[in-house]
């Protein structure tokens, strides 16, 4: 039941206003004056207080202050008898939902108790929300099953906790804005903004214009003043997506948000201040781009404090099953469809294809195989041509000789890469051989 707290030393007004208040159907706890209301406050569950200003003990405007510090969630409506401007502009100041005259507003309260319940109402489904947001992305609820995963998941949770600056490196698809989601909700700032942006989707001018925000008048069409990505991420997490595609003129202005933690808006002559933590993420060889002058040097460094790699999901075999399980689950349950399972041969074939796209790429062909199937269990003839055949070319380069020497040490070689989950400098090591050699080893005999 929606619970109001009523706040007012006058025993006579306190109960007319309480009988008024049920006849809505709420439920209406009383107290006298402050100390007892913050004591009914910490033993029930209140959505709305309604509190006179003038109070044996404290002071109304004061205390709405004390309440939203403690109990973010609940709305404060102030009633006074002599109502006057600089009390009601730091009634709302303090997080006050309203500020009322009694009697000349007696009409009011009802619709207004109303109103502060609904807003009740979203900032509790918010927080709802923002904890499934939290959970979903939680370290412990990441799929890593593999060695090398493991190992960029750890280093990641280590890192969460401080405010550095994190660099993630990987190719396309491996899970990047994932581990940045991962690391914001380990963080101190997990209630703060987590805004993210593709520096590849924006030109020059417009990715200036988002992430630092402009003046009104800046340029044509600049109609009002905008906030910047950075501004917006403040006290948060700012997440720059594909940080190598940045125009070389934006990295000297990034440098210095990074050294200062300051900004200039386009069109302004002032600097803003934006505590945000930076990560940044990038599917290039962001070392090699500094040294050939497509990136520069000084920024690669200043963002590169921490590095973690995201192994292609072709170095992570072990991962492949219970990723390519999570998402039957997910789009089974999207579909209307029984939860499915994995067929041996579906699961050796996803285990033997090379995965370019790597995990978006297996995201989108279990939700096409999940579509496609109608039994409880997914097939091969669900998968693409491409992934077949690659599976039946595998197959076919196991038919060859037990006795022939190629034959056995591609098999011997398969197994070691299958034992170290794909880590090729761990399977070098193993098999003894410079990793140079494996390389051409596994392209000699298309070891996928």
């Amino acid at each position: 039941m929606k619970t109001v707290l009523l706040i007012d030393d006058e025993e006579k007004l306190r109960g007319l206003l309480s009988r008024i208040i049920r006849l809505e159907g709420f439920e209406v706890l009383e107290a006298g004056d402050g100390k007892s209301a913050l004591k009914k406050l910490k033993q029930a569950e209140v959505d709305v207080v309604l509190c006179d200003v003038k109070l044996p003990d404290a002071n109304g405007v004061e205390l709405a202050g004390a309440i939203k510090s403690e109990y973010p969630l609940v709305e404060v409506i102030l009633l006074t008898a002599y109502g006057n401007i600089p009390d009601g502009v730091q009634a709302i100041k303090n997080g006050a939902f309203d500020y009322l005259t009694k009697g000349d507003d007696n009409n009011r309260i009802i619709p207004l108790l109303y109103r502060a319940f609904e807003k009740v109402a979203l900032s509790k489904r918010v927080e709802q929300l923002e904890k499934q947001i939290g959970e979903k992305y939680a370290f412990h609820n990441l799929i890593s099953a593999s060695r090398a995963m493991q190992a960029a998941v750890d280093l990641a949770q280590r890192v969460a906790v401080t405010d550095t600056t994190v660099l993630l490196l990987g190719e396309t698809g491996v899970g990047k804005e994932v581990i940045a989601q991962a690391i914001h909700q380990a963080s101190s700032r997990r209630n703060k903004p987590f805004v993210a942006v593709n520096c590849a989707s924006f030109s020059k001018e417009l990715l200036e214009s988002e992430l630092f925000g402009h003046k009104a008048g800046a340029f044509t069409g600049a109609l009002k003043d905008k906030k910047g990505l950075f501004e917006e991420a403040h006290t948060g997490t700012i997440f720059l997506d594909e940080i190598g595609e940045m125009p070389l003129e934006l990295q000297a202005r990034m440098l210095r948000v990074l050294e200062t933690g300051e900004f200039i808006k386009v069109g302004d002559t002032k600097p803003t201040k934006s505590d945000a933590r930076i990560i940044a993420a990038t599917n290039k060889a962001l070392q090699q781009e500094a040294e050939t002058g497509h990136f520069r040097p000084d920024l690669f460094y200043r963002l590169s404090v921490f590095q973690i790699e995201l192994p292609p999901l072709r170095e992570r075999l072990a991962d492949i099953e219970p990723l390519a399980l999570h998402f039957t689950q997910v789009f089974a349950a999207k579909t209307n469809k029984k939860n499915k399972g994995l067929s041996s041969n579906f699961l050796a074939a996803l285990q033997q294809y090379n995965w370019p796209g790597n995990i978006r790429e297996l995201k989108n062909l279990i939700e096409r195989s999940v579509i496609l199937t109608d039994s409880d269990t997914l097939e091969v003839d669900s998968l693409p041509y491409e992934i077949r055949r690659s599976a039946q070319s595998a197959s076919a380069g196991k038919t060859l000789s037990a006795f022939d020497l190629a034959s056995a040490e591609k098999i011997h070689i398969q197994k070691v890469l299958n034992y170290t989950n794909g880590n090729k400098t761990e399977a070098a090591r193993l098999l003894n051989i410079a990793l140079t050699t494996l390389y051409r080893k596994i392209e000699e005999y298309k070891i996928g």
